[in-house]
């Protein structure tokens, strides 16, 4: 069935898709199939979700990382090379897909039979129009009792323009129509364009980093061919390398003797440098007949920012060695040394969304084995002094006074929210609590609506998701798009604990909002503080007032227990050596913050 993987191959016969679609709709399933129907990997070795072999993609269900993988498949008695790349689902890591798509000449296009059309669906579509993609729509789990393919069809054809004669009806649990698929596969995507004998070539559109081998280069080849031996040049970093090993993804790394035009593989070099490999470089040959540099990628909108410090304080060093070689395989998160009274040495970490921090923070715990704690996260501003100077705040201590500031401004999001048409009253009303403007509803089916508002990043990134869920009853989705930064009435809220500013405690909120938020941090921080043999006060302020305070009374131990009846001057002078030992313990004494009382800060904001 399988072609053997050192001869060339006629680049006529070489088709390279993506499967892309909402979270949940069935990528990895359906991925499974074709695996399996092109007899790419032995029964045996075959299990539920192939591609996502990440331990965190299999707890969580989701794919995280898009995998690329090499099939073959005889259509009409001749053999196809089919390369795909399975894209993840979720807004956070649109990232990853459009970087998927960059390396393909079409993209399957996954709907779910019974829950339709939904955010990301459209976004992903949108997203592979752009990049001039052949697109063949398919119908998936269409063999669920409750699917509802004709209704789902016309949701297709009234939101992205496709007819409904072109879907394939198809089922990644039982295999059936997987067979259509691929020969749709062939038929419908056109074959990459490049000449094998023209000069090399090479997108980098992945990598990982190996403790054995150094980094992994993933690459498709544009032009030309790279061979085993050869010397190569990566243009962004201006470095040159011998390749060691080329190969392919069968889905694990199989060597061969050659990539071509239009295939997809990877290359090791011996790179042990780190900071060598950049996703998007061109990888080219040495000297003067070295090909032109490749357009590569738009760099990635950061727009959630949080610090990170390994929890003892020593760990540092190992901290910075662990966000370096997770840096090579997920490019769309950056870090920078900063320091904070209250924690010590650690790093500012920007991430595309709370997802993607969250997994990010989980594959630090858990592949580089440390404990870290980490400060409420807050999305970007920008400030205008009246200097004229403009500012980028990805932390809230950065925020300067308010004599020099000029304008305040916050990032604002264009929201797409698909829901049933019963819950389009609940969710316009969430929108505007939020400050949300609205812009337009669309219906998709008699039963089904886009609605499109402009909000806060800040109001949607935190607990907008789940707020969605609850009142569309888990039946709302939603996508959103950066459209640039606007004037906004917004303040610095800083935590005062026993009289001293907690620097990873501030945040950046709506000026209307800060009394209410400011009360509700400290009413919370005063459950998760334990008490100390001292008082403590918990106060909100902005610069120099005081907004709102708690107090934390003080372990206190009956010192005139042992009195029994007597003169009083004895009790009152034991009272008043405790009172100057509490005295005296306040002055030196210091408050352990925990863990949780860093992200109490997000909790209050949800309730607006």
């Amino acid at each position: 069935m399988s072609l053997t993987f050192n001869m060339p191959i006629d680049t006529q016969h070489i088709r390279n898709f993506s499967i892309i679609a909402h979270i949940d709709h069935g990528k990895s399933t359906l991925a499974d199939r074709l695996i399996e129907k092109t007899g790419t990997v032995e029964k045996r070795e075959l299990r539920e979700q192939l591609l996502d072999d990440m331990d965190l993609e299999r707890q969580r269900g989701i794919t995280i990382k898009a995998r690329a993988v090499c099939m073959h498949y005889r259509y009409k008695g001749e053999e196809y090379e089919l390369n795909l790349v399975d894209t993840p689902g979720h807004v956070d890591f649109h990232y990853e897909v459009s970087r998927s798509l960059a390396c393909c000449e079409g993209a399957v296009l996954l709907v779910d039979a019974f829950q339709g059309v939904e955010a990301q669906t459209v976004a992903n579509a949108y997203a592979a129009m752009e990049h001039n993609l052949a697109i063949v729509p398919v119908l998936n789990k269409v063999d669920l009792k409750h699917a509802r393919p004709d209704e789902v069809k016309e949701e297709m054809q009234q939101s992205l323009g496709i007819e409904p004669d072109e879907v394939l009806p198809c089922s990644g649990k039982t295999g059936a129509g997987v067979e259509a698929l691929l020969a749709a596969i062939v038929e419908r995507i056109s074959p990459p364009q490049g000449d094998p004998s023209g000069p090399l070539q090479a997108m980098v559109f992945d990598s990982h980093y190996d403790d054995y081998r150094g980094a992994i280069t993933y690459v498709r080849v544009m032009q030309g061919t790279v061979e085993k031996g050869q010397r190569i040049r990566f243009l962004k970093a201006g470095a040159n390398y011998e390749v060691l090993e080329v190969g392919q993804f069968v889905p694990q790394r199989k060597a061969c003797d050659r990539l071509q035009a239009g295939q997809v593989g990877y290359l090791i070099c011996n790179i042990k440098i780190v900071g060598e490999v950049h996703i998007g470089d061109t990888v080219t040959v040495p000297g003067e007949g070295a090909a032109a540099a490749l357009p590569g990628y738009r760099p990635p909108q950061r727009m959630v920012y949080c610090g990170l410090y390994p929890s003892d304080g020593q760990n540092f060093e190992e901290l910075r060695d662990a966000l370096t070689k997770l840096s090579i395989n997920d490019p769309s998160f950056e870090f920078a040394p900063e320091t904070s009274d209250a924690l010590g040495f650690g790093f500012r970490c920007g991430f595309l969304g709370l997802l993607h921090m969250e997994i990010i923070q989980q594959r630090l715990e858990q592949e580089a084995d440390l404990d870290l704690v980490q400060t409420a996260p807050n999305v970007t501003y920008e400030i205008e002094l009246i200097t004229g100077e403009t500012l980028q705040i990805h932390n809230p201590q950065d925020v300067p006074d308010a004599g020099q500031i000029k304008e305040f401004r916050q990032p604002i999001v264009r929201v797409n929210f698909l829901l049933p048409t019963e819950s389009i009253g609940p969710v316009m009303q969430l929108s505007t609590d939020r400050r949300g403007v609205y812009v337009k509803t669309e219906y998709l089916s008699p039963t089904r609506a886009m609605v499109t508002f402009d909000l806060p990043l800040a109001e949607v990134i935190y607990d907008m998701h789940d707020k969605l869920k609850s009142v569309t009853r888990g039946y709302g989705t939603m996508d959103y798009e950066v459209l640039g930064y606007f004037p906004a009435e917004l303040v610095r809220l800083d935590i005062l604990v026993g009289g001293k500013k907690v620097d990873a405690l501030s945040i950046i909120c709506d000026r209307r909002d800060a009394d209410r938020r400011g009360r509700a941090i400290v009413k919370k921080l005063r459950g998760e503080i334990d008490r100390h043999m001292f008082e403590i006060a918990l106060q909100a302020a902005i610069g120099s007032r005081i907004i709102a305070r708690e107090t934390i009374s003080a372990m206190r131990k009956n010192v005139t227990a042992k009195c029994y009846g007597g003169d009083i001057t004895r009790k009152r002078k034991l009272w008043a050596k405790q009172k100057e030992g509490k005295k005296r313990m306040k002055s030196i004494g210091s408050v352990d913050i925990p863990q949780k009382a860093f992200l109490a800060v997000l909790d209050t904001g949800a309730d607006g």
